[in-house]
């Protein structure tokens, strides 16, 4: 099968709140990477903030012809740092082969949770 998606994809509105509410869920983020081809996808994520530098620390692996969530409150970097809670950022996502990608948040930090997902934004390659 031809490989489907893009290799370059923008989250411009991520958020990983410092408090979750006591329940069976905890509030974090996912990328979900759909892979299509018959290659594995290489991921670089590149975290970008209002007053600090990026951070361009963070990889994963989709493999071929496989889905990978990429749950940003466990992803460490090659220094083992994880995503800072309570800091907006944006999320730049480079993948070795066209690939798709979602963007989800669940938030808890109040009883009545919410989720939210969506597409992330592609770019031409």
């Amino acid at each position: 099968m031809k490989a489907l998606g893009k290799k370059v994809w923008l989250v411009p509105d991520c958020y990983y709140p410092e408090i979750s509410v006591e329940g069976p869920y905890i509030s974090h983020e996912a990328i979900c990477v759909l892979n299509t081809s018959d290659e594995d996808a290489e991921i670089k994520l590149t975290l970008y903030f209002e007053h600090d530098e990026p951070d361009f620390g963070f990889a994963s692996k989709c493999g071929a012809r496989r889905t990978h969530h990429i749950r940003l409150d466990m992803i460490t970097d090659k220094d083992g740092n994880h995503i800072p809670k309570g800091k907006p950022y944006a999320l730049l996502v480079e993948s070795s082969v066209p690939v798709v990608c979602q963007y989800s948040r669940l938030d808890t930090t109040q009883p009545q949770m919410s989720l939210t997902t969506t597409i992330a934004h592609a770019l031409e390659d």
